[in-house]
């Protein structure tokens, strides 16, 4: 098993690294000023794909259940983040996003009994500052709504993260299923959303739809499973310092692909966040194996500060 972990925080780290392209691929690819029907197109086909893959319904509580998980993670989500990135300035988003170690550190002490040790708080602190670094500008007034949103998604993921460890999966249930349902529950509550503030779905050209066709399954259905795969078999907090990783790709996919600079100081909080995802994954303690019972333990820009804060919008 001990051999098998760092494969299992690789796997589990594509997640944020295939997130990490979604901003580009939005602006790229998409059409403009769509950012629920974005969350909409990602979600519900990918929650469909998935669940007809693993073929398998909840039962009993975990009706439920999967409505929660998938209202945190993914329903409720994609909406706030949405909303904090269009309303606060560049970055700020991301900066309160990257508080998410920090926060599930207490959450995961309250609910799972994984008392965080001081290396965990300062890892926290140092990932949340390094990603500062890379993102934040400090033109712009700060919008209340705006940061309200912002702190709203980051305790929505951070509790659906824990949460998803503390219930693990009902017996016979793998993370595909899982996966499935939680997608599925958060692009159904999505949706009514999405029609009422933004209107009947745009025309998709052969761009929009390959643009789509990707967040659907590699940005979506395919990252999500490692997500909470990874969520299963490690704890709470080792998954969530995988985080930054998130707006780091996207500052190299900008640097690299759209050929937007990195000033010394980005690079420099691009080491701190890089080393703090590390640290957070060494010395941590083992592969929880997840419990099946009740309550069985088991995440038109175009400069590179707006690219990594478009990465935060999973």
């Amino acid at each position: 098993m001990a051999s098998s972990r760092p494969a299992l925080i690789a796997l589990t780290a594509l997640a944020p690294v295939s997130w990490g392209t979604t901003y580009a691929v939005t602006t790229e690819f998409l059409p403009a000023d769509r950012p629920l029907f974005t969350g909409l197109m990602r979600a519900l086909p990918a929650g469909l794909l998935l669940l007809a893959l693993a073929r398998v319904l909840p039962r009993g509580a975990w009706w439920w259940k999967a409505a929660v998980l998938g209202a945190l993670n993914i329903g409720a989500f994609f909406p706030l983040l949405f909303l904090s990135a269009y309303r606060l300035p560049g970055g700020m988003a991301a900066v309160v996003g990257s508080a998410g170690p920090l926060l599930v550190a207490g959450l995961a002490a309250l609910l799972l009994g994984q008392r965080p040790t001081p290396r965990t708080l300062l890892t926290g602190a140092v990932a949340a500052f390094g990603v500062s670094l890379v993102v934040l500008r400090a033109a712009g007034a700060l919008d209340a709504l705006g940061l309200l949103a912002a702190l709203a998604a980051t305790v929505s993921m951070s509790t659906g993260t824990v949460l998803t460890q503390r219930w693990g999966r009902p017996p016979g249930v793998g993370p595909l299923a899982l996966t499935g349902w939680q997608l599925t529950a958060g692009g159904l509550l999505i949706a009514p959303v999405a029609f009422l503030a933004e209107g009947a779905p745009p025309a998709l050209d052969a761009r929009a739809a390959g643009g789509y066709l990707y967040l659907a399954v590699a940005n979506t259905a395919v990252a999500y499973w490692l997500w909470f795969r990874g969520i299963g078999r490690l704890t709470a907090t080792q998954v969530t310092f995988l985080g930054p990783l998130s707006p780091l790709t996207a500052a190299v996919i900008g640097w690299a692909a759209l050929g937007q600079a990195l000033t010394a100081v980005q690079l420099v909080g691009m080491g701190l966040a890089f080393g703090a995802t590390v640290a957070g994954q060494i010395g941590g303690r083992g592969a929880a194996a997840p419990r099946t019972f009740s309550f069985s333990e088991k995440s038109r820009r175009k400069d590179s500060t707006d690219l990594t804060e478009g990465a935060l919008r999973r």
